[in-house]
């Protein structure tokens, strides 16, 4: 298998590269399992943050790197779900599509949990940002109850990512079009 070599948070990782279609593919980065990978990044990634109150993260791979980053800064952390849940109460919700995601997808955040992040500073939590898509659909799933999102992040920015100066990230990761 192919794979592209690069330095995370100072740790080398051989990324294996996968097609997404006749024209293009991408290093895949997986954070889960990789504690080493997490904990690093996390670290590395607060020290770049600035001041918050709550970390809200898409149910995704950033799971883990929201976990970690929790842990180290004390600061609570919320999931957008793919799906309502039935302990949800008053459920918002918006659409998303995404790179690596076949079809669109709705997210959905707790009502109750959105009304603990109304007017706190939030920041958005990915592993790799790439069209963005997702941080749009968390952002205005926040929006909808006035939280103050002072900083979207993530490991590695994907692509034309990279060029964003509204996030914060570790590394660039390179698109390999063919």
């Amino acid at each position: 298998m192919e794979t592209y070599k690069m330095r995370i948070a100072g740790l080398e990782r051989e990324l294996p590269i996968c097609k997404v279609n006749d024209k293009l593919d991408i290093a895949a980065f997986v954070i889960f399992g990789d504690v080493e990978i997490t904990v690093a990044s996390a670290t590395e990634l607060l020290k770049k943050c600035p001041e918050f109150d709550y970390i809200v993260v898409p149910e995704a791979k950033g799971i883990p790197l929201a976990y970690e980053m929790a842990r180290q800064s004390g600061k609570p952390y919320y999931v957008c779900r793919k799906g309502a849940k039935l302990y949800m109460k008053n459920p918002v919700s918006v659409n998303v599509r995404s790179i690596t995601t076949a079809k669109e997808q709705t997210v959905f955040l707790d009502g109750n949990e959105g009304e603990i992040l109304r007017g706190k500073r939030v920041i958005i939590v990915d592993d790799v940002i790439s069209t963005g898509e997702s941080l749009t659909a968390v952002r205005a799933l926040l929006d909808k109850f006035d939280a103050d999102v002072v900083g979207q992040v993530a490991v590695l920015a994907e692509g034309d990512a990279a060029d964003r100066d509204d996030i914060i990230f570790l590394e660039k990761l390179p698109l390999f079009f063919k």
